[in-house]
Protein backbone atom coordinates (compact mmCIF):
# COMPACT_ATOMS: atom_id res chain seq x y z
CA UNK A 1 0.00 0.00 0.00
CA UNK A 2 1.30 3.56 -1.05
CA UNK A 3 1.44 6.50 1.65
CA UNK A 4 2.32 10.33 0.42
CA UNK A 5 4.65 11.70 3.04
CA UNK A 6 4.24 15.19 4.33
CA UNK A 7 7.30 16.29 0.99
CA UNK A 8 4.90 14.65 -1.62
CA UNK A 9 6.93 11.77 -2.64
CA UNK A 10 5.14 8.25 -1.91
CA UNK A 11 6.59 5.46 -0.18
CA UNK A 12 5.30 2.04 0.47
CA UNK A 13 3.86 0.91 3.42
CA UNK A 14 3.21 -2.59 4.52
CA UNK A 15 -0.08 -4.24 5.67
CA UNK A 16 1.12 -5.00 8.81
CA UNK A 17 2.56 -1.90 9.98
CA UNK A 18 -1.14 -0.53 9.26
CA UNK A 19 -2.59 -3.03 11.46
CA UNK A 20 0.13 -2.39 14.40
CA UNK A 21 -1.58 1.28 14.16
CA UNK A 22 -5.13 0.48 14.14
CA UNK A 23 -4.53 -1.99 17.52
CA UNK A 24 -2.44 0.74 18.90
CA UNK A 25 -5.37 3.10 18.57
CA UNK A 26 -7.82 0.65 19.91
CA UNK A 27 -5.52 -0.14 22.99
CA UNK A 28 -5.15 3.48 23.64
CA UNK A 29 -8.88 3.64 23.42
CA UNK A 30 -9.88 0.53 25.69
CA UNK A 31 -7.23 2.01 28.21
CA UNK A 32 -8.62 5.67 28.56
CA UNK A 33 -11.67 4.10 28.67
CA UNK A 34 -10.53 2.01 31.59
CA UNK A 35 -9.25 5.13 33.81
CA UNK A 36 -13.21 6.78 33.51
CA UNK A 37 -14.21 4.35 35.79
CA UNK A 38 -13.09 0.74 35.21
CA UNK A 39 -15.66 0.66 32.30
CA UNK A 40 -14.85 -0.78 29.09
CA UNK A 41 -16.64 1.07 27.24
CA UNK A 42 -18.27 4.81 26.89
CA UNK A 43 -22.49 5.25 26.79
CA UNK A 44 -21.49 6.69 22.93
CA UNK A 45 -20.30 2.96 22.08
CA UNK A 46 -23.06 0.88 23.43
CA UNK A 47 -25.21 3.71 21.04
CA UNK A 48 -23.24 2.45 18.41
CA UNK A 49 -23.53 -1.25 19.18
CA UNK A 50 -27.25 -1.08 20.07
CA UNK A 51 -28.10 0.71 16.94
CA UNK A 52 -25.90 -1.95 14.78
CA UNK A 53 -27.66 -4.65 16.45
CA UNK A 54 -30.77 -3.15 15.93
CA UNK A 55 -30.38 -2.47 12.39
CA UNK A 56 -29.33 -5.83 12.21
CA UNK A 57 -33.02 -7.42 13.72
CA UNK A 58 -35.20 -5.37 12.28
CA UNK A 59 -33.90 -3.90 8.78
CA UNK A 60 -34.73 0.04 9.72
CA UNK A 61 -32.24 2.58 10.84
CA UNK A 62 -32.55 3.47 14.20
CA UNK A 63 -33.54 7.62 14.09
CA UNK A 64 -33.11 8.79 18.06
CA UNK A 65 -31.42 7.64 21.38
CA UNK A 66 -34.26 7.96 23.72
CA UNK A 67 -31.67 6.98 26.78
CA UNK A 68 -28.97 4.89 27.69
CA UNK A 69 -28.52 3.73 31.26
CA UNK A 70 -25.57 1.21 32.75
CA UNK A 71 -26.67 -2.13 34.30
CA UNK A 72 -25.18 -3.24 37.45
CA UNK A 73 -23.36 -5.75 35.71
CA UNK A 74 -21.27 -3.56 33.36
CA UNK A 75 -23.77 -4.03 30.30
CA UNK A 76 -25.70 -0.99 28.49
CA UNK A 77 -29.80 -0.27 28.55
CA UNK A 78 -29.98 1.72 25.39
CA UNK A 79 -33.93 2.99 24.19
CA UNK A 80 -33.76 3.48 20.61
CA UNK A 81 -36.81 5.12 18.20
CA UNK A 82 -37.36 3.63 14.73
CA UNK A 83 -39.60 5.06 12.20
CA UNK A 84 -42.11 1.73 11.29
CA UNK A 85 -44.05 3.39 8.94
CA UNK A 86 -43.59 6.39 6.77
CA UNK A 87 -46.41 8.49 5.79
CA UNK A 88 -47.37 11.61 4.52
CA UNK A 89 -47.57 14.32 6.84
CA UNK A 90 -44.93 13.14 8.20
CA UNK A 91 -46.60 14.04 11.65
CA UNK A 92 -48.61 10.59 10.90
CA UNK A 93 -45.28 8.35 10.53
CA UNK A 94 -45.77 5.53 13.22
CA UNK A 95 -42.56 5.27 15.44
CA UNK A 96 -42.05 2.26 17.79
CA UNK A 97 -39.57 2.74 20.84
CA UNK A 98 -37.21 -0.37 21.43
CA UNK A 99 -35.39 -1.65 24.40
CA UNK A 100 -32.05 -2.81 23.19
CA UNK A 101 -29.86 -4.36 26.02
CA UNK A 102 -26.17 -5.04 25.58
CA UNK A 103 -24.18 -7.55 27.90
CA UNK A 104 -20.61 -5.87 29.48
CA UNK A 105 -18.83 -7.03 26.20
CA UNK A 106 -21.00 -4.98 24.11
CA UNK A 107 -23.22 -8.54 22.67
CA UNK A 108 -27.16 -8.46 22.68
CA UNK A 109 -28.72 -9.33 25.56
CA UNK A 110 -32.21 -8.29 24.78
CA UNK A 111 -34.22 -6.12 22.63
CA UNK A 112 -38.00 -5.82 22.90
CA UNK A 113 -40.03 -2.84 21.33
CA UNK A 114 -41.95 -1.52 24.38
CA UNK A 115 -44.17 0.81 22.39
CA UNK A 116 -45.57 2.09 19.07
CA UNK A 117 -46.91 5.69 18.42
CA UNK A 118 -47.64 8.71 16.29
CA UNK A 119 -45.12 10.79 15.58
CA UNK A 120 -47.73 13.87 16.00
CA UNK A 121 -48.80 12.06 19.35
CA UNK A 122 -47.21 13.39 22.94
CA UNK A 123 -45.66 10.63 25.27
CA UNK A 124 -47.99 9.63 28.62
CA UNK A 125 -43.94 9.07 30.26
CA UNK A 126 -43.58 12.75 29.89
Amino acid sequence: MFHHTKNGREHRREHGADNRDERRSEKSTEQKGDRKGGSRGSAIDAVRLAKRHLMELTGRMPETVSSVNRTRGGGWVVRLEIVELERIPQSTDILASYQVELDENGGLASYERVSRYYRNQASSEE
